[in-house]
């Protein structure tokens, strides 16, 4: 008899028990424990200006959406975390509905456009991230782009375009579409990216794919491409960004979440860290860094290169009702798992 792990429970999971298993992840007694899956980057920055404006010592444990999710439910009531930080929210659903998180303070959510955190105000909305359809324009006209995301199950876009479907941000694109339009619509797209997309692993081995004319476009987030050009640009220079509007599922705008566990003794401090992300401060971090994400504070600004969240025309989904694993049945029901 085999054992099969589901691909929805990281392998990195199982490493991160036994780590756990032989090291104390505690913060100080003074400070706060933070399960970070954003990009270490962008976290530290926010965790130099809370301290620097609070004095509250913060830990960072790293790692990724999945393996933070499922590592918080398998920890439940004993997890030594405090906050937990995603870089989509799917992972922040799943922790949500094992019932961990305490609810975000009034005043914090109040920081933030009502579109922009789920409906039950047990997490928040700290970033977010658009939908993109890159693609080289050697390869492909402004006449030839699909009209919306689904499209691209057509067989005309057979071995023309790629995505990585193994990541926790496809993933999280995927249970969108599952939400908008539902499951029997999902898994025939599904079907027909198994038949017509290439496989990568991870959004910059996409974004490299189609700079190099190895396949003519690709799904991913728009601050890969940013985020290159504003270095190099050698891994994007051949490519364009298609924004599909029209509230395609294309369009649709991941949030990165924070949330603060139920089972934290250093409540006070753990909303603090929340409050401080999603206020003016915090967002002015994404305004004025270098991840190139999107701020979603009232009244934030993102940053100037960037096309303006409310021009990307993007679908309204509640966020709380993103459903990973359900999506990741449904890719592995496709063959894409």
């Amino acid at each position: 008899m085999t054992l099969r792990i589901p691909s929805y429970f990281s392998v990195s999971l199982l490493v991160g028990a036994l780590l756990t298993a032989g090291h104390a992840y505690a913060a100080d007694a003074d400070g706060i424990l933070v399960y970070n899956a954003q990009h270490e980057g962008l976290t530290k920055a926010w965790v130099e200006g809370f301290t620097r404006d609070t004095g509250i010592k913060v830990t960072l444990r790293n790692g990724d959406d999945s393996e933070m999710g499922n590592q918080l439910v398998q920890e439940g009531q004993a997890s030594p975390a405090d906050v937990f930080l995603t870089e989509n929210s799917p992972a922040m659903a799943l922790v949500d509905h094992a019932g961990l998180f305490a609810k975000v303070a009034p005043a914090t959510l109040e920081q933030v456009a009502a579109a922009y955190r789920p409906t039950n105000g047990n997490w928040v909305g700290i970033a977010a991230r658009s939908t993109v359809f890159v693609y080289n324009p050697a390869k492909l006209q402004p006449a030839d782009l699909p009209k919306s995301l689904l499209d691209l199950a057509n067989p005309a876009w057979k071995g023309r375009w790629a995505a990585s479907p193994a990541g926790a941000d496809f993933q999280a694109i995927v249970s969108a579409v599952l939400e908008l339009k539902g499951e029997a619509a999902t898994l025939e797209w599904l079907k027909g990216m198994k038949a017509n997309a290439s496989v990568y692993r991870g959004n910059s081995a996409v974004l490299k794919a189609v700079n190099a004319g190895q396949v003519d476009s690709g799904v991913i987030y728009h601050y890969y491409s940013f985020v290159d050009q504003s270095k190099t640009g050698e891994n994007s220079k051949n490519t364009a960004l298609h924004y599909f509007k029209h509230q395609d599922p294309g369009a649709f705008v991941s949030l990165s979440g924070g949330a603060v566990l139920a089972s934290s003794k250093h409540q006070e401090q753990a909303q603090a860290f929340i409050k401080w992300i999603t206020s003016a401060k915090g967002q002015e971090v994404l305004k004025n860094g270098n991840s190139f994400e999107y701020a979603v504070g009232l009244g934030a600004q993102s940053n100037p290169k960037l096309v303006p969240l409310a021009e990307l025309d993007a679908p309204k989904v509640d966020a709380a009702k993103l459903n990973s694993k359900h999506a990741v049945d449904l890719m592995t029901q496709a063959g894409l798992l």
